[in-house]
């Protein structure tokens, strides 16, 4: 007759006992039979309410779901032979990236007879690499990847500690600008005449 090593409903072990007297004491509580190790010898089995089991094991995957870093990757596509001022509004737009602790995946994308010069994109790529060294690092060395050149940069803070600098960054009692309007102090919003 097979046996189980019999959990009680409050953890208290019962001892091991037959499968027959385990779901006799189950039906008895009304309670669920669950095994809960069966590769152990003899398999251990604990006497549950399976429903309310399988309700807080989805409460506890959700909440643990909650509290992982959600890591955004951003990306930013350049040509080899970039122009100057677009290069720079491009870095622009890396830097805020990494100020606001994303990650920035850059790819260089090669055409034509570009392809046969790898070394343009390796160079602009270290370029960008050093020129925002101070907010990130290169995580992923740059590679070739058929047509594009890819690298990625991590920022050095973490995403909390960027929210919590702009935070602290806005002065006192100023209110978040709207879109396409300049954030004002209050001091400023004293001193200025009402219109009509």
């Amino acid at each position: 007759m097979p046996e189980v090593r019999l959990v009680g409903p409050n953890g208290e072990q019962v001892g091991i006992v037959a499968l027959n007297d385990a779901l006799r004491l189950a039906q008895e509580a009304d309670l669920d039979l669950v095994e809960v190790a069966p590769t152990a010898r003899p398999p251990v089995c604990k006497l549950m309410d399976y429903g309310k089991f399988k309700y807080e094991s989805a409460l506890k995957a959700r909440e643990s779901r909650k509290n992982q870093a959600h890591t955004v990757i951003k990306e930013i596509k350049l040509r080899p032979k970039i122009d100057p001022h677009d290069y720079g509004t491009k870095k622009g737009h890396v830097e805020r990236f990494l100020r606001q602790g994303d990650k920035v995946k850059v790819t260089i994308m090669f055409r034509g007879r570009e392809q046969s010069r790898p070394e343009l994109g390796f160079r602009l790529l270290q370029r960008l690499a050093g020129d925002v060294e101070e907010l990130g690092f290169v995580e992923a060395q740059p590679k070739q990847d058929g047509r594009n050149m890819i690298m990625v940069i991590g920022p050095h803070r973490r995403k909390s500690e960027a929210k919590a600098e702009r935070a602290s960054t806005r002065p006192a009692g100023a209110a978040p600008a709207r879109p396409g309007q300049r954030a004002r102090r209050p001091a400023e919003a004293a001193e200025e005449p009402a219109t009509q």
